[in-house]
């Protein structure tokens, strides 16, 4: 059995080990060297051994590439300095007048690149909730569809397999961000995207300790013409950062058990709690889009939203109430956080269709002892 057969019939949690981590040659090195070498040498002009210049490829980014690219079922992975510079060289695939279908729930990062920096793209925000609507009222010049689910911060859930079905029928690629949900829980490219893209500080990576970004496809011509584009801009990690991303992605099915548990526990709290106005988790069957979560997700994350019936005041009082869980921006790491969005995450899309009810928390349940998270919690919304 040959080696890409042998990853294809491998587990999830085997791939996540050994996937582009074959001991060192030299030194038996169990763990893949960080290779911090800019240059390598030629045996002539031209004659490689595969690497030439670290910002066009390098052994520790490729390990990791072919780790992560293996999770997500996807022949092609492709490494970047963070999320938005993976998003960043993704937009760079179209050209002027191409129309982006933005969901109208998206991380607030998403929306000021596109909304601000590709402005050569028109962009339209709608609800991926209703397929049908959708096919009703498709802008003619749709070249893409940007596809988060769970969203950030409002955890709808969308059905990638019929928006991809709709989508390349009309003639337009579909870009899935799989941050939240992470390669254990749901791999859109099976389901028909042509593109996945992550934020690796989070999950990935796990540990709040790198800054990264990550796009994988099964298409050559897309991954061809992105990895130009990765080399010709240049926004790619350090071996270091590779490392770390790496490191952390052995571990990801593990953690991402624990996140999710420990996040039905946090929910159980939050529901029917006299200072909770309404929470906001796939697993619940009132959950905007559950269907399409039950349909395509192992399990419904580690990421849990709510309103207080108060208002704004109040959850920022709750926020800043808790102690084991941290107020800070970013998730997905094993320590759990708290945020307020509409201030901080998504301060950016302030009075646009984007823009998110300020009376929203939204948590980042990490791996601590639900006992733990769960007094914290309570102890917090005392406070609302």
């Amino acid at each position: 059995m040959g080696e890409i057969e042998a990853q294809e019939s491998w587990g999830f949690d085997t791939r996540a080990i050994h996937a582009g981590q074959e001991p060192d040659p030299t030194t038996g090195a169990v763990v893949p060297p960080i290779s911090l070498s800019t240059t390598f040498a030629q045996d002539g002009v031209g004659n490689t051994k595969g690497f030439e210049y670290s910002r066009s490829g390098n052994p520790t980014r490729t390990a990791y590439e072919t780790q992560i690219a293996a999770l997500e079922g996807a022949t092609h992975g492709l490494a970047f300095a963070s999320g938005l510079a993976a998003e960043d060289n993704i937009l760079r695939l179209f050209k002027a007048g191409d129309r982006v279908l933005l969901g109208n729930d998206a991380y607030g990062g998403t929306y000021r690149l596109i909304s601000k920096v590709h402005t050569h793209l028109p962009w339209t925000a709608v609800d991926l909730l209703d397929v049908d609507a959708l096919a009703a009222s498709w802008p003619k010049d749709t070249k893409l569809v940007w596809l988060e689910t769970p969203t950030n911060p409002l955890l709808r859930c969308f059905d990638i397999e019929a928006i991809c079905a709709l989508a390349h029928e009309r003639g337009a690629v579909v870009v899935v961000d799989n941050t939240f949900a992470t390669p254990y829980l749901q791999q859109p490219l099976s389901l028909g995207a042509d593109l996945v893209v992550h934020s690796a500080t989070k999950y990935l990576g796990g540990h709040s300790d790198v800054v990264g970004g990550f796009a994988a496809a099964n298409d050559d011509d897309i991954a061809q013409r992105l990895r130009f584009t990765q080399n010709a801009a240049g926004a790619v990690p350090s071996p270091f950062d590779c490392y770390l991303a790496l490191r952390g992605a052995k571990t990801l099915a593990v953690r991402m058990e624990r996140h999710c548990s420990n996040a039905r526990s946090i929910v159980d709290v939050l529901i029917g709690h006299k200072a909770v106005e309404r929470v906001l988790y796939p697993q619940l069957p009132d959950h905007p889009g559950h269907r399409a979560a039950a349909k395509q997700m192992r399990d419904f994350g580690g990421m849990v939203s709510f309103t207080l019936r108060a208002g704004q005041a109040a959850a920022l009082r709750v926020a800043a109430a808790t102690e084991l869980f941290t107020l800070g921006e970013s998730l997905g790491a094993v320590e759990s956080l708290i945020e307020h969005p509409g201030q901080m995450t998504h301060a950016s899309a302030a009075g646009s269709p984007l823009e998110v009810p300020d009376n929203l928390l939204r948590l980042s349940v990490g791996i601590e002892t639900a006992a733990d998270l769960v007094a914290d919690l309570a102890q917090a919304l005392e406070q609302a």
